[in-house]
C-alpha cells in the first residue's frame, strides 16, 4: 500500500476548523441519486465470478464479541485461510480482525498463510478512554503481531468541534502503530450529516490514516451507500491533490453478495480501478463470506447450496 502523505500538524483548532468547514458541501440529494443509480448496474456471469473472488480477498473476517474465545479465533482463522475446504481454488480472506488480547492467538493460527491480523484498539467501540490507554492498547496489539490497527475516533470531540483533539489522537496512534497500518473508524452513523462524513474523512486522511473506515458495526446505520460514496470521493480527491493513496473500509450491514458487488461497482466508478485491490479496499464482515461462497458454488456447479453448507460465524 502507498502510504498517505500526512499533512503538517495544524497550528490550532481554528486553523483545522477553517480547513474542514471550507470543504465543498455535500449535495445529499445528488449523492443519494448517484448511489441509487450505481446500485442498478449489472455485471455478466464471468465478471461476477471474478468480482466474487475479489470480494472474498477483500474481506476482513471479524469477531468482536465479549464472548470471543481463543478457540473461536482459531476457527475463524482456519476459515480465513481456506474459506471453502471443499474447493482449494477459493481465495483466502484479507485479514482476521479481533480484539487486542486475542491478537497473539490469531497470529499463531495464521502464520505463513498470507492472511493478515487486524486488531481494534483505542477503546473500541466507544472510544471513551484516556489517550494513554489507547496508545498502550495499540502498542500491545502491534507487539503481539498485528499488521493493522483499526482505531475509533472520539466522536464526542468531533461533534463538539474539537477537531484538534481528534487530529492529535490519530497522529499519536499512528506513531504507536510503528510498521502496522492504521484504519481510522469514523462511526458514520453517529456523525449525523454527510458534510460531517466528508470532514471526518479529510481529518483522518490528513492526520495519517492508511484507511478510513465507516463503522464499528455496533451502531446503525453503518456502511450506507451514501457514506461509502462520500468517503470514496474524499480518497480520490486526496490522490488528485497529493498523489498518495488511502484505502476505504465499509463495515456493518454488508451481508450479501449483491451488497458486496454494488460496493465494488461504486469503488470503480467513484474512486477508480486502482482501489479494486485488497490493499486499498476492504469489507468488514462476519456473515458476508458465507453468502459469497454460496454464490461462488452456484456459479461453478449450477447448484445453490443451503445456508448451513458453510460454517456459520
Amino acid at each position: 500500500m502507498q502510504q498517505t502523505a500526512t499533512a503538517e500538524a495544524p497550528a490550532s483548532n481554528r486553523a483545522l476548523r477553517d480547513f474542514l468547514h471550507g470543504l465543498p458541501g455535500v449535495d445529499e440529494v445528488g449523492v443519494a441519486k448517484r448511489a441509487a443509480a450505481l446500485a442498478t448496474r449489472s455485471i455478466k456471469t464471468t465478471a461476477k465470478a471474478a468480482a466474487i473472488d475479489l470480494a472474498i480477498r477483500m474481506v476482513d473476517l471479524t469477531t468482536l464479541e465479549g464472548a470471543d474465545t481463543p478457540g473461536k479465533v482459531r476457527a475463524l482463522a482456519a476459515k480465513a485461510r481456506r474459506p471453502d475446504p471443499a474447493d482449494p481454488t477459493a481465495p483466502p480472506a484479507a485479514a482476521v480482525c479481533v480484539y487486542s488480547d486475542l491478537v497473539a492467538v490469531a497470529v499463531q493460527a495464521l502464520r505463513g498463510s498470507g492472511v493478515g491480523v487486524a486488531s481494534v484498539a483505542t477503546a473500541f467501540p466507544a472510544g471513551r478512554a484516556p489517550l494513554e490507554a489507547k496508545l498502550a492498547d495499540t502498542r500491545r496489539a502491534v507487539a503481539d503481531g498485528a499488521a493493522e490497527i483499526d482505531m475509533v475516533i472520539d466522536r464526542g470531540a468531533f461533534l463538539a468541534g474539537d477537531y484538534l483533539k481528534v487530529d492529535e489522537e490519530i497522529r499519536a496512534v499512528k506513531e504507536a502503530c510503528g510498521p502496522a497500518h492504521l484504519k481510522v473508524i469514523l462511526e458514520t452513523g453517529e456523525l449525523a450529516t454527510l458534510d460531517n462524513v466528508r470532514r471526518a474523512s479529510w481529518l483522518a486522511i490528513r492526520a495519517g490514516a492508511d484507511f478510513i473506515k465507516t463503522s464499528t458495526g455496533k451502531v446503525s446505520p453503518a456502511a450506507t451507500p451514501q457514506t461509502v460514496l462520500v468517503m470514496l470521493q474524499a480518497v480520490r480527491e486526496h490522490r488528485d491533490r497529493t498523489g498518495a493513496l488511502v484505502g476505504v473500509k465499509p463495515a456493518g450491514g454488508i451481508r450479501t453478495t449483491k451488497d458486496a458487488i454494488r460496493n465494488l461497482v461504486m469503488v470503480n466508478e467513484v474512486a477508480g480501478p486502482e482501489w479494486l485491490d485488497p490493499a486499498l479496499f476492504r469489507i468488514g464482515a462476519s456473515s458476508l463470506l458465507n453468502d459469497l461462497l454460496m454464490q461462488r458454488t452456484r456459479l461453478g456447479t449450477g447448484t445453490y447450496p443451503g445456508p448451513d453448507y458453510f460454517t456459520i460465524d
